[in-house]
């Protein structure tokens, strides 16, 4: 058990039997009464990130996590194949658990994923990832105005919008984190 003051960027806590990482942490020190720590946390069965507020006194369990670059296999139906390759074992997460990052996912991917227990409580994704485009509107020869940009499909089946002189079959490179189009790959 750990108190508040213990509290660090990236530490991952229980609370009501929930895995929450740590994002941010500012200490308010009002006029009256004891100080308390405004934390705001991720959810990491859920994704969702909220503000939570600690009493100096207040104990939290602190979860031990385990880091380890894992492997995107295949998709079956909404289940999603990994495997650690320097242990063998495999992991099946579903389109629920992963959320947007299904977008972003293509075979044989590396990901870091966070363990506790054997079981992946979340996984990372590269900053950025190259992806082709399966379908869009081709550009007019003319066409060029500066910032313009028209609708993509890409293999994920993730809808992004791109430039206008990128092509079907053009492999461009997508921010995991906003999903913008970055640059061409």
């Amino acid at each position: 058990m750990i108190t508040p003051n213990s509290f660090k960027r990236g530490m991952v806590i229980e609370i009501d039997k929930g895995f929450f990482e740590i994002l941010e942490v500012f200490w308010v020190k009002p006029g009256k009464g004891g100080a308390f720590a405004r934390t705001k946390v991720k959810n990491l069965q859920t994704g969702s990130i909220t503000e939570k507020m600690f009493r100096s006194e207040q104990k939290v369990s602190q979860i031990s996590i385990n880091t380890v670059s894992i492997e995107y296999l295949y998709r079956l139906d909404n289940l999603y194949h990994f495997m650690d390759f320097q242990t063998s074992e495999e992991y099946v997460l579903t389109e629920d658990h992963l959320g947007d990052k299904t977008h972003f996912l293509v075979e044989n991917q590396k990901v870091a994923a966070k363990i506790h227990q054997g079981s992946i409580l979340d996984i990372e994704l590269p900053a950025s990832v190259t992806l082709a485009v399966t379908q869009t509107e081709p550009g007019l020869k003319g066409d060029r105005v500066s910032g313009a940009t028209k609708g993509a499909v890409l293999e994920t089946g993730f809808e992004i919008q791109v430039p206008l002189f990128v092509k079907t079959g053009d492999k461009i490179k997508v921010d995991t984190r906003s999903g913008k189009y970055l640059s061409r790959a």
